[in-house]
């Protein structure tokens, strides 16, 4: 009779731990009810440790990062937002060049929307309701969000004349909608990047110009009411070198992923190896969801807590 007392104990024990962090129907529990997702373009991790980027660095004490996340090749725009969002490598979803405005290589899969599944999609197939939206300034990012899966997406229509444009917009938005997915994507520090080099002094000042965009964000989901359960997540494609990027040296590959927020330990700088394709599942995973078979990429489920 105690062995069989023991084994039931032991059988209870499994269950429990088996159904530990699901809710009864199965489904992992949602972590935050909001994502605010922030790209920087051109941002490269050599320069985080110099830059004065305030806002930014309370974002990493207070939650975890990586210098390390690296880029897929070629370390430029179009690939590397297509590989974020997609969660698969440009084999897969057949994004291969900086501009890239439609597949180069059919994708392997399409689930709807005449694209490959997007981070965007699956959440809109999860959650009908939510509200899903995307603003930015580089053209190109339409072309790799899935936009008939947003509810709002936009491009700032003077963000060169108006380097605060997109960060007006997104204040807007985030206060008057209060976003469940809400990717902001800076097109800058990438032109001056190109214009004055990167590791310059204009790449820094703008850096610092970036860095208040990030704390004006974070303060609109204050003012919205949606700050305490919310997770902030700020990355970028690719870093660079002299006036370029694309190529295969660390200061190109390597660029910074931030998360902080709800649910996230405050752990600091985490070492596991993550690439661009691991952003999409991370951020399923923050609403409960897991990616399609077809995906590449791998949550970093060591952030949280």
């Amino acid at each position: 009779m105690r062995k069989l007392n023991v084994w039931a104990m032991m059988l209870i024990a499994v269950f429990a731990f088996a159904s530990c962090g699901q809710n009864p129907n199965g489904k992992k529990k949602q972590i935050a009810e909001h994502v605010i997702y922030i790209g920087l373009d051109g941002w490269g991790s050599y320069s985080v440790e110099k830059a004065d980027m305030p806002n930014v660095k309370a974002l990493m004490a207070e939650g975890c990062y990586t210098l390390e996340k690296r880029a897929v090749l070629p370390s430029s725009s179009g690939v590397n937002w297509a590989s974020m969002f997609m969660g698969s490598c440009p084999e897969l979803h057949g994004y291969t060049t900086w501009d890239s405005s439609q597949h180069e290589i059919p994708e392997r899969v399409i689930l709807k929307n005449n694209i490959f599944p997007t981070m965007f999609q699956l959440l809109r197939d999860a959650q009908p309701e939510a509200e899903i939206g995307c603003l930015y300034e580089w053209s190109g990012i339409k072309y790799v969000v899935d936009t008939l899966s947003t509810n709002y997406h936009a491009q700032t229509p003077k963000g060169k004349e108006y380097t605060d444009e997109l960060c007006k917009m997104s204040v807007q938005y985030i206060k008057e909608k209060k976003p469940v997915l809400g990717a902001f994507i800076f097109d800058n520090p990438d032109h001056v990047g190109h214009a004055d080099g990167h590791d310059t002094p204009a790449y820094y000042a703008n850096l610092t110009e970036l860095d208040s965009y990030v704390g004006e964000i974070v303060q609109a989901t204050k003012d919205a009411g949606i700050y305490e359960n919310c997770i902030f997540i700020v990355t970028s494609d690719h870093g660079g070198i002299n006036r370029g990027h694309g190529g295969k040296t660390l200061e190109e590959i390597n660029t910074p992923f931030i998360i902080a927020g709800k649910g996230i330990k405050k752990g600091g700088e985490f070492q596991e190896s993550m690439m661009q394709f691991d952003c999409a599942p991370t951020v399923l995973h923050i609403f409960g969801l897991e990616g399609p078979q077809v995906w590449t990429g791998r949550a970093m489920t060591q952030v949280f807590e």
